[in-house]
């Protein structure tokens, strides 16, 4: 079997704007916007009577894409046993290059992301870091580091679990 390309990622919300406007400021694009009502949806989803909408948001290279949505009927329900335990089997992060990951934490912060402990480095590449997003969405951010050193602190401790910017946020404020 040939596979051409992996199409998009769907992420259920309760705030579709709320994430929209999370996912614009890591980036993306809004491409779409879409109510889904029709039968052939239901009968995709094994859902009869669903109500939905949807945004695709698509990455800067134009290769990814996020699709958004919101279930109006039915309700949305939680995982159990939830969006805070990474090892729990199923889709456990979406993750995103980006340019400065200690900018990209302090933005997402703002539109209420949450640090889920730090920024560390990894194997003299990347820093990476997990944030939740929207409705605890699992966010895994990484900054390519290109085998330089990402901060004087990052060489000084070598692979120890630098860079708190939950902390330095707070001392700068």
């Amino acid at each position: 079997m040939a596979l051409p390309r992996m199409d998009h990622v769907s992420v259920v919300v309760r705030d579709l704007e709320e994430a929209i406007a999370f996912f614009a400021e890591l980036g993306l694009t809004l491409d779409g916007r879409a109510a889904i009502t029709d039968s052939a949806a239901a009968a995709v989803t094994g859902i009869p009577g669903m109500r939905t909408e949807i945004a695709m948001m698509r990455t800067p290279d134009g290769h990814g894409a996020l699709e958004l949505t919101r279930y109006d009927a039915p309700e949305p329900i939680a995982p159990a046993p939830g969006p805070e335990t990474p090892q729990a089997l199923g889709l456990r992060t979406v993750m995103f290059e980006v340019a400065d990951i200690d900018d990209a934490v302090r933005r997402l912060r703002r539109l209420g992301g949450e640090l889920v402990d730090r920024v560390v480095p990894y194997g003299g590449a990347y820093r990476l870091c997990y944030l939740r997003g929207p409705d605890g969405i699992l966010v895994a951010l990484a900054e390519r580091i290109d085998g330089e050193a990402g901060t004087e602190q990052e060489a000084a401790d070598g692979d120890a679990a630098v860079g708190d910017t939950a902390d330095r946020d707070t001392a700068e404020s």
